[in-house]
């Protein structure tokens, strides 16, 4: 006889406040950082970039440029590390790892499992992902089905994520959710927990390709998630923000968040990444300003 087996049932999170989440999202902006602190907390950021290409004409030569950029930010005299990663499509990953090598300080992550959309059948999703990970990819991206979620099907999105963290292997998983297309906070305090609970390593805001995406206040509410989990488990789960994130003054206000709601044992791009393509270079900027005491123009840093 067939041994039944329980039914998933999906797991019960607090209501989000939303005035007070949005109220203590926005303080955070109004912290003042200045000299040596604002200096270590812009190439803290600049680590924790994944450098992202997502276009149609992606090519081996864009790709190995990007790698470039993320290996070398800017000139050796400025003293900024490599960033934490390059995310590409999953054509790309053998284009990027060839570049990079086998030990590289920046690893290769790869978007999967249709994105941006999450609309394919999961054999299709999931034979996408091992091909990125034989690739050479270090980090599957990974895309919610938003229809399965909206409808209220939430074990098919638990589920899912558990298959796609199998097929990963070795390498770690990021469970985006498209917040702009989850309406609520409270949608995204519960897919933060599904997503924790079916074994993502990291939680990730959004594609970058729906408006809103990364906000302030809906990172809080994914942050805070993560903290209940860590106390309820042990069990560290790192963020990541991405989308709308363009200027160093909003990354500074991002790490205070971090700080002040987590601690500083994330703090690390381990634990914790920006999703960023034109966010680099306004951060190179600030920090050639500091060190050199002048604004050097657009012109001299390289495209991402």
């Amino acid at each position: 006889m067939k041994a039944l087996t329980t039914p998933f049932r999906a797991p019960t999170v607090p209501t989000v406040d939303q005035i007070m989440a949005e109220e203590r999202a926005s303080s955070f902006t109004k912290r003042s950082i200045k000299t040596s602190a604002k200096l270590a907390g812009l190439k803290l950021a600049v680590s924790m970039m994944d450098l992202t290409t997502l276009e149609g004409k992606d090519t081996p030569g864009k790709v190995a440029f990007l790698c470039r950029k993320a290996l070398a930010p800017a000139e050796p005299r400025f003293a900024v590390p490599p960033c934490a990663a390059v995310c590409v499509y999953p054509n790309m990953v053998r284009h990027a790892r060839e570049f990079l090598g086998a030990d590289s300080p920046v690893h290769v992550a790869a978007v999967a499992t249709g994105f941006p959309s999450g609309q394919y059948p999961l054999p299709t999703k999931l034979a996408e992902v091992r091909r990125a990970v034989a690739d050479g990819a270090d980090e599957i991206d990974m895309v919610i089905d938003r229809c399965a979620f909206l409808t209220g099907d939430f074990a098919k999105v638990h589920d899912e994520i558990a298959a796609t963290k199998e097929a990963c292997g070795p390498a770690h998983l990021k469970v985006i959710f498209e917040t702009g297309e989850l309406v609520t906070y409270d949608n995204v305090r519960l897919a933060s927990q599904i997503a924790m609970e079916a074994g993502a390593d990291f939680i990730k805001t959004s594609t970058g390709k729906v408006t809103p995406a990364a906000t302030m206040p809906v990172t809080l509410v994914m942050l805070e998630a993560i903290r209940d989990h860590f106390f309820a488990t042990g069990v560290r789960i790192g963020m990541k923000p991405a989308g709308g994130i363009r200027t160093s003054k909003q990354a500074l206000a991002y790490l205070v968040m971090v700080k002040e709601t987590l601690g500083d044992d994330w703090l690390t791009p381990d634990l914790f990444r920006f999703g960023a393509s034109t966010l680099v270079n306004d951060v190179l900027m600030q920090i050639a300003k500091l060190v050199d005491g002048r604004y050097q123009a657009p012109d001299y840093f390289s495209l991402p």
